[in-house]
């Protein structure tokens, strides 16, 4: 994965716009890799599901809590993305009270898909999801990979260790002391 260029993939988002009037003031925007990842240092990570109990719990929460220590270490933008629609991570953003993390909807699993990450989840009624992984992305290309590990479909248990955001950031100070 390292060194690979993220897949160019048009996201189907949902955004505020205030000329709309009623209780719904959003509208479709078409949003792609490179509005994403282009000229960026980030970190996208991707889970199994939106209001799931790990990704709310922990991974998601602890990702807004550090955003401040991952811009001093360089990153731009920190991305959470699931196989989810853009009506579903909106909401979760607002439940979540997200301020720094911006959230993508991969509804159809295209980019997912193309990462090599998307699973078969029927076991837990969720369909074809995204296996639990982290990336530090460089202006487009995978500079950090970081897959939890049994990656299969039908998996039994959510692992969640390697993808973590003190994990991550971790690493990434790490790299700054070696340099």
């Amino acid at each position: 994965m390292i060194g690979r260029k993220v897949p160019n993939v048009t996201f189907r988002t949902r955004v505020r716009d205030e000329s709309i009037e009623g209780p719904n003031p959003f509208r479709w925007q078409d949003t792609t890799s490179d509005d994403y990842f282009k000229g960026k240092r980030v970190i996208l990570f991707s889970l199994p599901g939106a209001f799931t109990p790990t990704c709310s719990t922990y991974q998601l929460p602890d990702f807004e809590k550090l955003f401040g220590e991952f811009q001093a270490q360089g990153i731009d933008d920190i991305y959470c993305m699931s196989v989810n629609d853009a009506f579903v991570m909106n909401a979760w953003a607002k439940g979540q009270k997200l301020e720094n993390v911006k959230v993508i909807p991969d509804g159809s699993g295209e980019f997912t898909r193309k990462m090599g990450m998307l699973v078969n989840k029927d076991n837990l009624g969720f369909g074809m999801r995204s296996w639990r992984y982290a990336a530090v992305i460089n202006d487009g290309v995978v500079e950090k990979w970081f897959e939890e590990e049994g990656f299969s479909d039908l998996c039994e248990t959510d692992p969640y260790d390697v993808s973590s955001p003190q994990n991550i950031l971790e690493n990434i100070k790490g790299e700054a002391k070696a340099a």
